[in-house]
């Protein structure tokens, strides 16, 4: 196969991107953010489809490089949402499309915070407190934002890889 002109470093940035999308999931499937969820589902799959264009000298390393400004359109949206910014709220049911009182895992289950059990038959029915946890180190809406910067400062590198992958491959037919 070889290493040259960027591949090594796009396949390595695209799995440690995938490696953090997964993470991303898991935490949205804990706090059944169905909006996120999907989005991340999708994001895993053109993080795939880029891993195996890189990998194989197909064109999709174009269809991901297109694909990594949707992605980072959508962290700054998530980052808007939880920090508040334009009338956006955080405790609204915008990401869990109305289907369940959950919100994200992050606002019980953050670093410090100490969860608080409600009474018997006043909670939610599948057990999820009503009230944050208290006491928290970090609040969740910045654990969010902290996730989806992360995912904004991946999509870029890898944006800038993509890119160089596709003008070198332009230029030339193949690598030496």
């Amino acid at each position: 196969m070889g290493c040259c002109s960027g591949r090594c470093e796009l396949i390595f940035l695209c799995t440690f991107q995938l490696v953090t999308a997964l993470e991303r999931q898991v935490f949205d499937f804990l706090g059944y953010q169905w909006a996120p969820i999907l989005a991340t589902f999708v994001h895993i799959a053109m993080v795939i489809l880029g891993l195996f264009g890189t990998i194989q000298y197909w064109p999709h390393y174009i269809v991901y490089a297109v694909w990594a400004t949707i992605w980072v359109t959508w962290n700054v949206f998530i980052i808007c949402f939880y920090l508040e910014v334009g009338g956006l709220l955080k405790d609204s049911e915008l990401l869990t499309f109305s289907l369940s009182w959950h919100r994200s895992w992050w606002r019980e289950h953050g670093p410090g915070c100490l969860r608080e059990e409600p009474e018997a038959g006043l909670g939610p029915p599948d057990g999820q407190a009503l009230v944050p946890g208290i006491g928290c180190a970090l609040e969740h809406g910045h654990a969010e934002a902290l996730h989806s910067a992360l995912q904004i400062l991946l999509a870029l590198v890898d944006f800038v890889y993509a890119c160089h992958v596709v003008s070198v491959f332009t230029e030339e037919d193949s690598c030496d």
